[in-house]
């Protein structure tokens, strides 16, 4: 159950980073719709760099609340957030 936890944690917190992303990389041009797509993609990063983490550096208790999830969590779902945001010009 501790790892279900971690899971919606990681989510919520891949949800954080992206409104925190948007924040900071202004677009006046933009269009509606692109704040859910936005939070839907740093909320996948968020997952998969979470699962990442877990498997790169907790060897020994592989938990979702572990620094190791939470550190890849964070890094990627700004990485992915960064992304977008930043390559959405091509797309309006």
């Amino acid at each position: 159950m501790e790892n279900w936890i971690g899971i919606g944690i990681w989510i919520l917190v891949g949800c954080s980073v992206g409104l925190l992303i948007r924040g900071l990389i202004k677009r006046p041009e933009e269009t509606h719709g692109h704040l859910m797509i936005l939070l839907v993609l740093s909320s996948f990063g968020a997952i998969i760099g979470g699962m990442l983490g877990v498997g790169l550096f907790e060897f020994q208790n592989p938990a979702a609340l572990s620094p190791g999830g939470m550190g890849g969590a964070v890094g990627f779902s700004i990485l992915i957030s960064f992304i977008y945001r930043w390559g959405i010009r091509g797309l309006i």
